[in-house]
């Protein structure tokens, strides 16, 4: 990892409010997989996050209207955040939403499916539309008619610009988590 952890003993003024907010909405939305360790420091994104607060603080609010008061369905919202996370090979996302994907019940065949940068064929149709809108945005380009219409055909409006908005805050979450080489928690590595 390039960046310490940051206790929160040794934060400036300015990443206090930061980390208090984030570490509540962790504890709060975040559960079953490592998020804080022993003394207290964020794990995954949060860490580079709390290092850098000009650019951390905005993702941050990003990451709260995307991800506590939603109207996609919690499936679909793991199916597009796994396609974009499986395309970065992005370590601790792919570790953190496997079990929150499993939470909501998603079995491991398609899980694994995914990770390994297919489609299951068994989708759900609400699901599969994620995994194809989550696709065509990761590889590039602009997305295709149909399956614009398809989304919002099947999450209406908002859902469809939500989940479009979900790739993207988690196409910045890889590159952070890539480009601070943030592992995977070494006690859960097996």
């Amino acid at each position: 990892m390039r960046l310490p952890l940051m206790k929160p003993d040794s934060l400036t003024e300015e990443q206090k409010p930061l980390y208090a907010d984030m570490r509540a909405g962790i504890e709060k939305n975040f559960k079953g997989f490592a998020t804080i360790d022993e003394d207290g420091a964020l794990l995954g994104p949060w860490n580079p996050w709390l290092h850098e607060p000009q650019f951390g603080g905005p993702i941050w609010e990003l990451t709260k209207a995307l991800s506590f008061s939603t109207s996609l369905p919690k499936p679909v919202r793991e199916i597009a955040i796994l396609v974009t996370g499986a395309h970065f090979h992005s370590a601790y996302e792919i570790y953190a939403h496997v079990i929150a994907a499993e939470q909501r019940g998603l079995a491991d065949d398609t899980l694994a499916t995914i990770v390994a940068g297919q489609r299951p064929s068994d989708l759900p149709r609400d699901q599969a539309i994620a995994y194809d809108i989550a696709s065509a945005l990761v590889n590039g380009g602009v997305l295709p008619a149909l399956s614009y219409k398809q989304a919002v055909e099947a999450f209406g409006q908002h859902g469809a610009a939500e989940l479009i908005y979900l790739v993207g805050l988690y196409c910045m979450v890889s590159v952070t988590l890539n480009g601070f080489d943030v592992p995977v928690p070494e006690a859960e590595r097996s």
